[in-house]
């Protein structure tokens, strides 16, 4: 496995991946400075899913146990740019986790889509904090059935297109394996 440097993290990081393909796990690490050892540094971890059934509380109690102590957790299910502006005021890394809930959560209240993904991406260029997006890949599998199926899918191909380009560090993993697509050395801030 390639090494891949946890400190100092770039302003922005996108790890994406499939489902259970180890990207919650990889991004905690890279934020907390983890990765390789060491005791976490404390960090913000922004939730945009919710708990709508007993399974998807179990995941969430899952994930909060995982992340132990050093993290604070702000549950935001659908005004991302807003409430990671506030979070930066903290002055901790800040994981948000993750993109393909944040855009079903959207698009299930109705909202508009490109509107909140430009406002997320302008945002960026705002954060003194680095960030890390966790997103899934979901272009890889077989053509939804339906046409609300192949609207996300296609809305998420353009939310994952328009973060990868605006970070400076993109990660897919598979298997619980990182292999890093996109390395830009650090800008100043």
């Amino acid at each position: 496995m390639e090494h891949i440097s946890t400190f100092p993290l770039p302003p922005v990081t996108l790890v994406l991946g499939g489902a259970r393909s180890g990207k919650s796990t990889h991004a905690e690490r890279l934020v907390t400075g983890t990765l390789h050892g060491g005791a976490p540094r404390p960090a913000v971890y922004i939730a945009t899913a919710e708990a709508g059934d007993v399974e998807m509380a179990t995941r969430i109690m899952a994930h909060r146990t995982r992340r132990g102590a050093s993290w604070t957790t702000i549950e935001e299910p659908l005004k991302l740019a807003e409430v990671m502006e506030q979070a930066a005021a903290r002055g901790q890394p800040m994981l948000v986790d993750c993109l393909t809930l944040w855009l079903s959560n959207l698009m299930h209240a109705g909202e508009d889509v490109d509107q909140a993904t430009d406002e997320l991406v302008r945002s960026l260029d705002d954060h003194n904090q680095p960030v890390v997006f966790v997103s899934n890949e979901v272009g890889l599998g077989v053509v939804p059935e339906t046409p609300l199926g192949r609207s996300f899918r296609d809305a998420m191909g353009r939310l994952n297109m328009r973060i990868a380009e605006r970070a400076d560090r993109v990660i897919l993993m598979a298997a619980g394996l990182p292999l890093v697509m996109k390395d830009r050395p650090a800008r100043p801030r």
